[in-house]
């Protein structure tokens, strides 16, 4: 990808909840104030950014691989992969062109800082991708490009996998992780929860709106904030906001929203 050096072009990194299967498209018994709240914030995220971007890299938390793997399809069909829902849940589209260009350009910076890579000409859009992006960016016309999480599932890997990837923001990518703060399928739901996720979420606002030092040693030290399993017994929806966190080098991280999602407290974020 070309390269513009000046930090005036330089795009932002985010870190997005993508919400619970096709939520604002599919009737789904949610509090309406709660979806309303969460899908105005997803269609304001791109109208933040000074310029518009050449092309989309997310990070999703439903997509693990033994190595970071890319996507490298021109054009990429969609993975529904969720089930139980109404069959228009399955009908659901959003045909933005990949960019076997950019998939490339990830590979060699993972590969410049150490990571084996791979790629997958045959994968589609997960529901961490496409639900939340058809709301952002609903024409479906930016490029766009999915990395995987690396199995094992390893904050400081996944820190320095963004760090390696600090680069596409001056070179007109926009870095998105899309996740969750909490993510407990047991406890959504349940009002006995609502303290307990308020209280991790709040470590999570302050850990990401730290200075970068402090921000990425409680991100490595995750497990030891309140609730920490509680909120993730396993934290595949957590990893994107340490991917997001390692591409925002120096940058401070700002909470663009806070909400709820069936009364559990989530946030979004953003870096630069």
């Amino acid at each position: 990808m070309p390269t513009a050096p000046s930090s005036t072009s330089r795009l932002p990194v985010v870190f997005i909840p993508h919400g619970g299967g096709p939520w604002p498209f599919v009737e789904m018994g949610l509090p309406k104030a709660e979806v309303q709240s969460l899908a105005t914030y997803l269609r304001q995220v791109g109208q933040r950014l000074a310029t518009p971007p050449k092309a989309l890299l997310v990070i999703s938390a439903h997509w693990e691989e033994p190595v970071a793997t890319v996507m490298t399809s021109e054009a990429p069909p969609i993975l529904y992969d969720y089930y139980g829902f109404p069959p228009e849940s399955y009908r659901i589209t959003w045909p933005a062109p990949g960019s076997p260009r950019l998939a490339a350009r990830v590979r060699e910076l993972l590969s410049t800082a150490g990571f084996a890579t791979a790629e997958d000409p045959a994968r589609g859009y997960d529901h961490g991708t496409f639900i939340p992006l058809k709301l952002t960016y609903p024409e479906a016309d930016i490029p766009c490009v999915q990395l995987s999480l690396k199995q094992g599932l390893d904050p400081a890997e996944h820190l320095a996998m963004g760090r390696a990837l600090a680069p596409l923001r001056d070179e007109g990518i926009f870095i998105i992780g899309s996740g969750l703060t909490f993510h407990n399928l047991r406890a959504f739901g349940d009002p006995r929860v609502h303290e307990v996720s308020a209280k991790f979420d709040a470590w999570v606002q302050d850990a990401a709106t730290a200075p970068a030092s402090v921000r990425d040693e409680m991100l490595t030290q995750w497990t030891q904030a309140p609730y920490a399993r509680l909120a993730h017994p396993r934290e595949e929806h957590l990893l994107p906001l340490m991917v997001a966190a390692g591409a925002a080098g120096e940058d401070r991280g700002t909470t663009t929203w806070a909400g709820a999602m069936m009364g559990t407290r989530i946030s979004g974020y953003q870096f630069g």
